[in-house]
């Protein structure tokens, strides 16, 4: 199996105007349920990964061989990207080298000239090696992998800084934030997204914490530009939902219920389930592949 870069998908789901879902993997159920979502639904895919995730699972060369592998067991046909998300500078190199097909570069922590330069160096590399990189400016609010941020929005002249270094999307803080949003978030900034996509010159933009998005907030930012949307919330939610009914149901004691097969497959069904939706009724990518 040849895993492709992510440019050619996310450049035509810009054109198209819908959204390629780049779903969190962190284990091998996760990605055989992801993969049978995107292949049903005949949706091109990115499977990302956090640095920690990646290191639970083995780090990053067993994260791209079971990619490989599930995608070829699986005879899977739609285009498939591994990317790794909110990568340190280190993390990014060691990606590229390990054979991720693209990389994400979050320098948004540091001051915007030493993001520029480090940003600079990574897309000079990964390009190199035919991998797509994004970048990110303004940080995204909530926790991930132990960074926390309040969700500032981005500068949309530093966003022009980083799209002109020929970033292949970018990811820029416009209110969204990691995890579940509370009952008073604000909603997306659209104003900021408007004036972020004219900056960059309608590049493609990425839009970080997907998870509970309210579907006309999705489909108005996809108008604005976003055309690649991260999630990994919702999947831990239903997952973890359809498992504890399993549970309380009482079905991990019956027969050889506590099987890892069986006591996984109703939270691994449930990933599959919710992927289905969310590319076809808030992504548009279904039947794009």
């Amino acid at each position: 199996m040849v895993m492709v870069n992510a440019t050619e998908m996310v450049n035509k789901a810009h054109e198209g105007h819908y959204a390629i879902g780049a779903f969190n993997i962190n284990n091998m159920e996760w990605t055989k349920a992801i993969l049978a979502g995107v292949q049903k639904a005949n949706s091109p895919v990115m499977l990302q990964v956090s640095e920690g995730a990646a290191k639970y699972m083995g780090g990053y060369k067993t994260v791209v061989d079971m990619v490989r592998d599930l995608h070829d067991f699986m005879g899977i046909t739609v285009p498939v990207a591994l990317h790794l998300d909110h990568g340190t500078y280190e993390g990014a190199k060691a990606c590229i080298e390990a054979g991720f097909t693209s990389v994400m570069f979050d320098g948004s922590h540091y001051g915007i000239e030493e993001n520029i330069a480090k940003s600079k160096e990574i897309i000079e590399l990964a390009h190199s090696k035919g991998v797509s990189v994004e970048c990110e400016v303004g940080g995204i609010g909530g926790t991930e992998d132990g960074v926390t941020s309040n969700g500032e929005l981005a500068d949309p002249a530093e966003c022009k800084s980083i799209a002109d270094l020929g970033v292949d999307f970018l990811a820029a803080g416009i209110g969204n934030i990691h995890g579940v949003y509370p009952e008073n978030w604000a909603g997306l900034n659209f104003e900021r997204l408007g004036e972020i996509d004219e900056a960059i010159g309608h590049k493609p933009i990425v839009l970080h914490g997907g998870s509970g998005i309210p579907q006309d907030q999705v489909k108005k930012a996809i108008t604005l530009g976003v055309s690649k949307i991260n999630v990994n919330t919702d999947l831990q939610i239903v997952f973890a939902e359809a498992t504890r009914a399993y549970i309380e149901a009482g079905k991990d004691r019956a027969g050889k219920g506590y099987d890892p097969r069986k006591l996984l497959k109703p939270g691994t069904d449930a990933i599959t389930e919710k992927v289905i939706d969310m590319v076809t009724s808030f992504f548009g990518s279904a039947d794009k592949a």
